[in-house]
């Protein structure tokens, strides 16, 4: 059973995750390129710094981020195609795969935002106390970098439950889909814990 390529309701968060994925790529490329424009407004000052000393470690990191983007877009797209790029229907395992890696997308940038978020509120709250270094951006995560990470994730969770409507293996894919929350969700608890959260 697969999905009517006419229906549009289906398809519109596939492309918005493909939307955020390709525009959320544009900045990490132009910093990785030397730019620095909107930067020290809106990112960490530590993170500036790594910019414009271009230092390499952190210019790798931007492209890879960039490039990780951009495979999110790609992935929203290929969400919203029953077909591959250049040849048929999707194959069981490629199902599989797409909600694999559309769930684990879906929980790594929730929990991203949500600590941004969450973070951002108890500081304004004064609950929690912050580098004076941070507090000149802290209101951009809060209110700009959070929820866009919040809302990229809620594209590919939409995304991911639409695509599973047309799956011929509805019950791998739904078991594939889990595999990818829960090891996202795993990597995001490790990642705090290891303070690089």
């Amino acid at each position: 059973m697969h999905r009517d390529p006419s229906d549009r309701s289906a398809r519109w968060p596939g492309y918005a995750a493909a939307v955020w994925g390709f525009s959320f790529a544009v900045p990490s490329f132009y910093w990785a390129l030397g730019g620095t424009a909107l930067a020290s407004s809106t990112v960490s000052p530590s993170l500036v710094r790594l910019m414009e000393e271009h230092n390499a470690g952190f210019i790798a990191v931007l492209w890879a981020t960039g490039a990780l983007k951009v495979v999110g877009g790609v992935l929203g797209l290929a969400l919203v195609s029953g077909r591959t790029f250049g040849r048929g229907r999707w194959r069981p395992w490629e199902e599989r795969l797409l909600q694999l890696m559309a769930w684990g997308a879906a929980v790594l940038l929730v929990w991203h935002g949500a600590l941004f978020v969450g973070q951002g509120l108890l500081v304004q709250a004064h609950v929690i106390s912050l580098d004076p270094e941070l507090e000149s951006v802290s209101r951009w995560y809060t209110y700009l970098w959070g929820p866009w990470f919040v809302a990229g994730g809620l594209a590919f969770l939409l995304a991911g439950r639409s695509h599973l409507r047309g799956v011929a293996d509805r019950r791998g894919a739904v078991l594939a889909g889990r595999v990818g929350a829960l090891g996202a969700l795993g990597l995001s608890v490790a990642a705090v814990i290891a303070g690089i959260g």
